[in-house]
């Protein structure tokens, strides 16, 4: 049944232009498997295309992106690089960690989930809290 699904997201992606090259990389990305990098250090100068650039001597990268700040939109000097294989994302981890990248040293590691919100939420304050034997 999946196989089918994917045969079928194939074809569908042929008969739109999309060419071979293209379609490894989306298929990867729907079902899931990817191996998230965690990159410290950048550099103010760093872009996604460098960054991407740098880490694509290691294996096919999905996706490189920089985290910038909401307010000033400056980068905040670190990032992720996904791969399409743990074996690329561990090869490139240990052959890029400690490497100078834009005149910085950079650090990588696997990537760790975010934790849920969920999860983390705190109880809703009811007001000062009521004096204790003043009867």
């Amino acid at each position: 049944m999946v196989m089918a699904a994917l045969r079928g997201a194939s074809r569908c992606l042929a008969s739109r232009g999309i060419h071979a090259a293209v379609r490894p990389v989306f298929l990867a990305h729907s079902r899931g498997i990817t191996y998230k990098l965690f990159i410290g250090g950048l550099s103010q100068f760093a872009t996604e295309d460098s960054l991407a650039e740098a880490f694509s001597r290691y294996g096919q990268v999905i996706e490189a992106t920089i985290v910038t700040d909401k307010v000033t939109n400056r980068p905040k000097g670190f990032g992720f690089v996904k791969f399409a294989s743990e074996e690329e994302a561990n090869n490139a981890r240990e052959e890029m960690n400690g490497k100078v990248l834009n005149g910085r040293v950079i650090y990588v590691d696997i990537a760790k989930a975010k934790p849920d919100r969920d999860a983390d939420v705190r109880p809703i304050a009811r007001g000062p809290p009521k004096p204790i034997g003043n009867d």
